[in-house]
């Protein structure tokens, strides 16, 4: 009797399976992802977790002797992948949604057949070039000079926390640092804060500050802050404002905060893992005026660029400065040093093995083109606006904060009920929206208080959608009430 390879498995081939086998197992779970697809929409986009489900799970194990790909696969299909939020259900208005594209799971597929290592341009010379070159692209359409570049990452925690600790190297000696502070708004991304301390500042360094009527930063605080430090012998170094925030779509006054950090010499990172995508649409790409001015700009292709997990961009204004932060050149990688007209990508962020995440992008970029992006962008924000419109024209119901960047709050605030009771109802309202499962609308705090919020950026979403999940929440409001 043969014995059997270790690395290959029972099965035969270099991947534990047969190759015909591994014909006819893709072509059935490409079908069963075909199916998946198209029947999203009939459910729940939240659902329920099913305890039962979940006690499978952990019974399954890891056994001692391989099993059939169609089994295992079939468990996944069936019993794991349903317990998860349906993030690209076209009403799916929670967190921010993730609308992917068939495209980018398709590129997503491709990259993983395919696993290429895209540290080193050595390595990966095609991915490489395209990741260059669709960085460029980005760079350009935020306005950012030529000596500009950047790099994909996992996400904006991550664009963020490369972005900071440029900027940490680029304003403040290393003998500086325990007095260095940075400048936040009461709605910046938690991520920030996070990403400052993972860099050594602590909490007293980290200042956060108030917004107006629109939750956008006030620069007038923000100047008073700064100088209020320099007078105590502190060291402001780092400003980060934002295009699109989570609660409420804003987007911070960029050019007046611009005109102050060009004044104190601050670094202007612009946190638009969200909005920057608003870039990309003709009619909406004003909103942004002032991102061309900032040092840095993270960037998520997840979000509105309708990519898969995970797909985000740093952007840099001038590129040499993340080679200067990360660069490091150990005798075992020497051999894969880069010429003058490559890259490697090892060089300009903290990850030295990465993946290809840039092709996704490219791919569904050739395929739709970027003005049916720009279009499918500019479709979310007249999703928001047909159900704040419903929101105005329904008895007890309250706008807390207008559409912005395709996201809207709201509160069910009838006057015959304290705050208290408000919040309340809100809350219930929205699981009830849960568990009913046509929309998923979530809560969050503004002022203090519950409301309800929509994030609405599916492109096959439908103004019908939109009224109709107004129509169902206020049905369940008005249950409560009785």
């Amino acid at each position: 009797m043969a014995a059997v390879d270790p690395l290959r498995g029972g099965a035969g081939g270099p991947t534990g399976i047969d190759r015909r086998d591994l014909a006819a197992n893709l072509h059935a779970i490409i079908d069963r992802l075909l199916e998946v697809s198209e029947r999203t929409a009939e459910e729940a986009a939240i659902p329920v977790t099913d305890p039962a489900a979940m006690a499978r799970l952990r019974r399954i194990g890891i056994p001692a002797r391989g099993r059939s790909l169609a089994e295992a696969a079939g468990e996944m299909l069936d019993l794991i992948y349903p317990q998860r939020a349906r993030m690209n259900h076209p009403r799916c208005f929670a967190f921010i949604p993730a609308p992917v594209s068939p495209v980018s799971w398709i590129g997503d597929l491709l990259t993983g057949a395919h696993n290429p290592f895209a540290g080193s341009w050595l390595q990966s010379a095609g991915p490489g070039c395209i990741e260059r070159e669709l960085i460029g692209w980005l760079c350009a359409q935020a306005g950012f000079p030529a000596e500009a570049g950047g790099l994909f990452v996992s996400g904006g925690s991550m664009a963020n926390l490369t972005a900071l600790t440029v900027a940490r190297d680029r304003r403040l000696r290393e003998d500086a640092r325990g007095s260095g502070v940075a400048y936040l708004s009461e709605q910046t991304h938690s991520s920030i804060a996070k990403a400052l301390k993972i860099i050594g500042f602590h909490e007293g360094q980290i200042r956060r500050l108030p917004v107006d009527g629109t939750f956008r930063m006030e620069v007038r605080p923000l100047a008073e802050a700064v100088a209020r430090d320099r007078a105590a012998g502190l060291t402001p170094f780092a400003v980060v404002a934002t295009a699109g925030t989570t609660n409420t779509g804003s987007i911070d006054p960029l050019d007046a905060i611009a005109d102050l950090c060009a004044a104190e010499r601050l670094w202007l990172h612009v946190d638009g893992a969200y909005g920057a995508s608003a870039l990309l649409s003709p009619r909406h790409r004003g909103l942004l005026r002032g991102i061309e001015r900032a040092d840095s700009l993270s960037w998520d292709a997840h979000k509105w660029l309708f990519q898969t997990y995970d797909c985000g961009m740093l952007l840099m204004r001038d590129r040499r400065h993340l080679a200067e932060t990360f660069q490091a050149r150990p005798e075992y990688l020497r051999d894969a040093r880069a010429a003058d007209d490559a890259v490697n990508f090892w060089d300009l962020g903290p990850e030295l093995t990465r993946p290809a995440r840039a092709l996704k992008l490219w791919l569904t970029l050739q395929v739709l083109g970027s003005d049916a992006m720009g279009e499918a962008i500019a479709h979310g924000f007249r999703l928001a606006e047909w159900a704040a419109d419903e929101i105005a024209h329904t008895p007890d119901w309250r706008i807390e904060s207008p559409p912005q960047m395709a996201i809207f709050t709201f509160r069910f605030a009838p006057a015959s009920m304290t705050g208290d009771e408000q919040d309340a109802v809100n809350r219930e309202i929205s699981r009830r929206a849960i568990e009913d499962g046509f929309c998923a609308v979530l809560t969050t705090q503004l002022g203090g208080r519950t409301v309800l919020r929509i994030c609405a950026i599916h492109p096959e979403a439908t103004e019908s959608d939109l009224r109709e999940s107004v129509r169902r929440l206020h049905a369940i409001a008005r249950s409560l009430v009785r």
